[in-house]
């Protein structure tokens, strides 16, 4: 009997050992944080919205890189390929994600907004500065259309919902307080932006299209789609006619993209020069500062309100 009762006692305790053992393994599960892997500024500043602390997200592109130069290190890749979700802008905007092998599920966000095609003009100005991008002709900063960041929201929003359904009811609160924030931003702009004494504004790299074309003002640009192609005595020589022939107040530069042509320019025509923010990235100081989409849109409206000379 007592040997009955040993024999007993092993295998209650082996039972409940392992009993605990799996619920433990359980709660492990629960508790991890699903991986929300992204690359451009907006996908981040939506996804953190949205998720707030219930994923882990990684950021691609680290604050204060130029997204059109930015090169993966085979680390970072690795560590990509175990998220539950990748989030990217595509349309041409990153060449290097081609090099990653996804396991997981990669959304290419561009499949989902409305891009806006180059005009003839545009689409033949960046061809001649950027001859191995010459057959895109669609312009990749589509995050600076409202409506298309409402419509990026809806994607994400879904696909969180279908990494953690339990959340639902939390993530839609979220989108719907995102959403209200995006109308009262398109909001301001159409307010602000609908009387203005002038039409044109001048900036390195043609980064305003979605808004320019939305709110009805031209843009001159040095190098086309191409921050990084370097402008020619002819481009100059066309822009500081553009600036005196439409009495332009304002010409814009863009962190990560070389000024001194620019500043050049704006000193010898006596212009104001001002850093406009089209959020394909961020700086590290930008970053710090905690500034979201919505801050720096604030910024830019006020930025192209007093170039504009809007009421």
């Amino acid at each position: 009997m007592k040997k009955i009762k040993i024999i007993i006692t092993f295998f209650l305790v082996l039972l409940l050992g392992t009993s605990c053992s799996t619920t433990e393994k359980k709660e492990q599960q629960q508790d991890k944080k699903p991986i929300v892997a992204v690359t451009t500024f907006a996908l981040y500043d939506i996804t953190k919205h949205i998720a707030q602390e219930s994923v882990e997200l990684i950021n691609i592109l680290p604050f204060g890189v130029d997204p059109h130069s930015f090169e993966p290190t085979p680390k970072l890749m690795a560590k990509i390929e175990k998220a539950d979700v990748v989030f990217y802008s595509g349309a041409g905007l990153e060449p290097w994600i081609h090099g990653f092998h996804f396991t997981c599920k990669a959304i290419d966000m561009s499949k989902y907004v409305t891009l806006r095609e180059l005009n003839k003009d545009e689409f033949e100005h960046h061809q001649h500065h950027d001859e191995q991008c010459a057959h895109n002709t669609l312009d990749p900063h589509y995050w600076l259309d409202f409506e298309n960041m409402k419509k990026m929201t809806e994607v994400i929003t879904q696909e969180l919902i279908r990494l953690q359904p339990m959340k639902k009811e939390v993530y839609l609160a979220h989108k719907k307080s995102y959403i209200s924030m995006l109308d009262n931003l398109e909001k301001e702009y159409k307010e602000i932006l609908s009387q203005c004494r002038l039409d044109s504004v001048v900036i390195s790299h043609n980064a305003l299209g979605y808004l320019s074309q939305k709110y009805n003002f031209k843009v001159e640009s040095l190098s086309g789609l191409s921050p990084e192609a370097q402008p020619s005595a002819k481009d100059i020589t066309r822009v500081m006619q553009d600036i005196k022939k439409e009495h332009i107040s304002t010409v814009f530069f863009e962190h990560f993209v070389n000024d001194a042509i620019v500043k050049s320019i704006a000193k010898d025509t006596g212009v104001t020069l001002e850093v406009f923010q089209p959020l394909g990235n961020i700086t590290a100081d930008e970053a710090k500062a905690g500034l979201s989409y919505e801050d720096i849109m604030k910024k830019n409206l006020n930025k192209l309100s007093k170039a504009l000379m809007c009421k």
